[in-house]
């Protein structure tokens, strides 16, 4: 059985495209991502714990983001950040909890150190109808100075999923929401068929981008990270 390919990313330091496999390894040798780090340590700010997150969609693997949050932040803010880069589309309900699915609810008022001093994996859920879940793991933790004045920093992300088009095969840039809404299938198509495949009830269709939502309650984007 051939071996599946892993999915890879891009640092957001040095720009390399790295393996999802081997993300931890080029963050901690990364020069541009030291060079930030030392560059922070200079100045008159306190230090914190700096815990690296793996985030990933529960039902999607190849979509992932490496995240260094700090310790004194809450998971609303995690929550922010997810609704933002990956999943805001109509202000639904969202939580945090112990397991998949509606397991036992953390209050997101709770600050992410005192979550991860019990747990190194929790699940977040947004929209208790077309639900997306995402899992979020402890990868690493850091004493040292926040790199930035926000809660979170984006460290890494996985390069967009290939798609291609389903009349002709080529790269596919768009996606059909009455072949997913009618049909039951995941209509991408490319450039020039975008144009001339039939969609009449549903609009035009929609680019495709970089978030497991895609496709999900009209979700259109932006999925560009907020800071």
């Amino acid at each position: 059985m051939p071996q599946r390919k892993q999915s890879k990313g891009t640092c957001t330091y040095c720009g390399q495209e790295i393996t999802k496999g081997g993300v931890a390894k080029h963050l901690a040798s990364c020069p541009q991502r030291q060079e930030v780090i030392a560059k922070v340590e200079q100045k008159k700010t306190k230090s914190e714990t700096l815990y690296h997150l793996r985030v990933q969609d529960g039902f999607r693997s190849e979509f992932w983001l490496d995240l260094e949050m700090r310790g004194g932040k809450t998971l609303a803010d995690l929550d922010d950040y997810l609704r933002a880069i990956w999943l805001e589309c109509c202000g639904h309900m969202s939580q945090f909890s112990l397991g998949r699915g509606l397991a036992e609810e953390i209050g997101m008022r709770r600050k992410i150190s005192e979550v991860l001093a019990k747990e190194n994996e929790i699940n977040h859920i947004y929209d208790f109808g077309t639900s997306s879940e995402t899992l979020v793991k402890l990868v690493d933790a850091r004493e040292g100075k926040p790199t930035t004045t926000r809660p979170i920093v984006l460290m890494a992300r996985n390069t967009m999923p290939e798609e291609k088009c389903i009349e002709c095969g080529e790269p596919a840039t768009y996606l059909c929401n009455e072949c997913l809404i009618e049909e039951e299938t995941w209509g991408t198509l490319c450039d020039k068929h975008a144009q001339t495949h039939p969609h009449q009830d549903y609009g035009e269709p929609i680019p495709l981008v970089n978030s497991p939502r895609l496709g999900m309650c009209g979700y259109d984007g932006p999925a560009n990270p907020p800071y």
